[in-house]
C-alpha cells in the first residue's frame, strides 16, 4: 500500500504539515495551482517573537493576478536579512538554536526568484533535520486531463500508484472532496488528524500553531518525537 499526501508548499510551515508528510509515503506539492489571493500561508507564517506572536511574510509579485504558485517571483529586496534577524532575535536563547542556525542561516543568505523555489528547499531541509525519508514530487509533473479540483487530486494519486490519499480536514480541503469519486477509484480517503503538541518554549505558557522552526529550536533532536 502506497500513502500519498498533497499540499501547496508553505512557508516554514507549521508543525501538523511535517505530521502529514511524515504520514506519507509521497508528499506531492501542489505547485500549479493559483496562488490564493490576500493572506496565505505560502507567503506568511507565525513565530514567537520577544514581544509575542508575529508573521514572517514574503512579498510577492503579481499577487492579485491569476498565477500559479510555481510561478509567482519574490520582491527582491532585504526581506530575507529582516527575517533572519527576526528569527536570530526571537530564539538565540532557545535551547537547541545554535544546534540548526547554520543551516537556516545558508539558506537566508541567498536569494531565490520565486516563493516556491525558496519553500521547498526549507521544507526538504526541515524534513532532513526531522529524518523524515518521505519522497517529495511537484503536482506539476502530472499531465492535466480535468479541471474538477477533486479529479485532479484523484489524478495525482492514480499517477503516482498511491491506494491511499491523506486529504485535509478543514473546509477548504472538504468542500472539494467526493469521497464517492475516490470510492469509484478504489483509493481509500484519509482526513488528516493532527493532535498539537505541548513542549517548553521560550517564553511562559503555550502558543500553538507556529512554524514547525519554533519546535526544531525548543525541542532539539526530540522534535520528531513530539510530531509522531
Amino acid at each position: 500500500m502506497t500513502i500519498i499526501a498533497i499540499h501547496q508548499p508553505n512557508y516554514i510551515p507549521w508543525t501538523g504539515y511535517f505530521d502529514k508528510i511524515a504520514k506519507s509515503d509521497i508528499f506531492v506539492f501542489f505547485d500549479d495551482v493559483q496562488l490564493p489571493r490576500g493572506k496565505s500561508y505560502v507567503t506568511r507564517n507565525q513565530i514567537l517573537g520577544v514581544n509575542g506572536v508575529m508573521w514572517l511574510t514574503v512579498p510577492v509579485k503579481s499577487k492579485s493576478e491569476m498565477i500559479k504558485i510555481n510561478e509567482t517571483e519574490i520582491v527582491q529586496g532585504n526581506w530575507n536579512k529582516k527575517h533572519w534577524k527576526s528569527i536570530n532575535v526571537s530564539y538565540c536563547k532557545a535551547e537547541f538554536f545554535n544546534s540548526f542556525n547554520n543551516e537556516f542561516a545558508e539558506i537566508y543568505q541567498k536569494n531565490r526568484a520565486k516563493i516556491c523555489e525558496l519553500n521547498v528547499e526549507l521544507i526538504k531541509k526541515i524534513a532532513k533535520i526531522l529524518q523524515i525519508n518521505t519522497k517529495f514530487a511537484f503536482s506539476s509533473e502530472v499531465p492535466v486531463k480535468s479541471n474538477s479540483p477533486s479529479d485532479r487530486i484523484i489524478e495525482i494519486v492514480k499517477y503516482f500508484n498511491a491506494d491511499i490519499y491523506i486529504s485535509g480536514k478543514g473546509m477548504g480541503s472538504q468542500r472539494y472532496i467526493s469521497e464517492e469519486e475516490f470510492r469509484k477509484n478504489n483509493i481509500t480517503l484519509i482526513f488528516h488528524e493532527f493532535k498539537h503538541p505541548v513542549y517548553k518554549q521560550t517564553t511562559l505558557g503555550f502558543v500553538p500553531n507556529l512554524s514547525i522552526i519554533d519546535l526544531l529550536f525548543n525541542a532539539g533532536e526530540k522534535a520528531k518525537d513530539f510530531i509522531l
